[in-house]
């Protein structure tokens, strides 16, 4: 049974002023509710300007933005109170603890009455901090200044805040951009973990694309429009294929093998042999040759990207 809806985009255009064409380009999607999706494309597609319409931090040209039923542009201040907010650079103020940090925030959303220090805070508050923070792995922490802790602290540290006020969408606007292997997987098991215990939805943007493997659904955006749209499945299904790699000492003997096979290849060695009308385990079991390398391709996610940019660039290029 489909899910409702928690974000409505229909027809969105944004063109800033002086500007020759716009920015976001009749753009129209939506987000089901506690879904994980991705908003992917190359510097300058309009994925900020997006996420920054659907934040309320930009007004749209033209067109229209719903988050949780209330018209972004209409209603902000009930828009605000849905969504926490990753973005690409830390926001948060260095001169103060982490726990400072979230205390503020929390004052400012009028979710807890503030107290100058920690102890005199609400046992809720305390609470929540508590436990958020262990959820993170950032409870031995809270009470450094933020100018001390790592890229990777301060990302948990601003998980923490957005999710002080339980909001219903959390948009991660490129979170990872800094952080080293490690840091960058861990914050995806605690967000993993968020959305299981939360059922929060989650709005990326990133340029790493292995992030967005996991989506339920996602768009890519070129040149302001949106240019591919579905599952990661269904994207990488209709633009990519499933291949061998093989190789061997004598590369002229396989070469003819496969030619005599009617097996459609390409390359000098190694070869990318497509399956055409024969599957993975009838190719391997034909042939003869011995083979010094065999492994079957599956396509990512960023073959599909790199090919639907490609072809969306040529598209814009050939028109008049």
């Amino acid at each position: 049974m489909a899910k409702p809806h928690i974000i409505e985009v229909t027809n969105l255009v944004k063109r800033y002023q002086k500007a020759e064409k716009n920015s976001v380009d009749d753009v129209s999607f939506y987000v089901e509710e506690g879904s994980f999706f991705s908003l992917l494309g190359p510097n300058g597609a309009g994925k900020t300007t997006t996420i920054s319409i659907l934040t309320t931090l930009l007004a749209p040209t033209s067109g229209g933005a719903s988050l949780s039923g209330f018209d972004v542009n209409s209603q902000p201040n009930q828009v605000r109170q849905q969504i926490g907010v990753i973005f690409q650079n830390p926001s948060l103020d260095r001169n103060l603890t982490a726990e400072e940090n979230i205390r503020f925030h929390s004052n400012l959303y009028d979710l807890f009455p503030y107290r100058p220090t920690f102890s005199l805070m609400p046992e809720t508050y305390k609470k929540k901090v508590k436990q958020l923070a262990e959820v993170v792995g950032l409870e031995s922490d809270l009470f450094k200044p933020v100018k001390a802790l790592s890229g990777g602290m301060k990302r948990k540290l601003e998980i923490i805040r957005s999710l002080m006020h339980q909001p219903q969408v959390l948009f991660l606007d490129e979170p990872t951009t800094g952080l080293d292997p490690i840091s960058r997987q861990n914050l995806w098991r605690y967000l993993q973990e968020i959305r299981q215990t939360t059922d929060i939805t989650i709005f990326l943007t990133t340029h790493y694309l292995e992030e967005a493997e996991g989506s339920d659904y996602l768009c890519i955006m070129n040149q302001g429009k949106i240019v591919s749209k579905g599952t990661p499945v269904e994207i990488k299904r209709s633009l990519t294929e499933n291949y061998l790699v093989a190789d061997a000492k004598d590369r002229t003997k396989l070469s003819k093998e496969l030619t005599k096979l009617k097996v459609p290849f390409t390359g000098q060695g190694p070869f990318q042999v497509h399956f055409g009308k024969h599957s993975a385990p009838s190719i391997v079991q034909s042939l003869k040759t011995p083979l010094t390398q065999l492994e079957i391709h599956n396509p990512s996610l960023e073959d599909a990207y790199v090919e639907i940019i490609k072809g969306s660039e040529a598209e814009h290029h050939a028109q008049p």
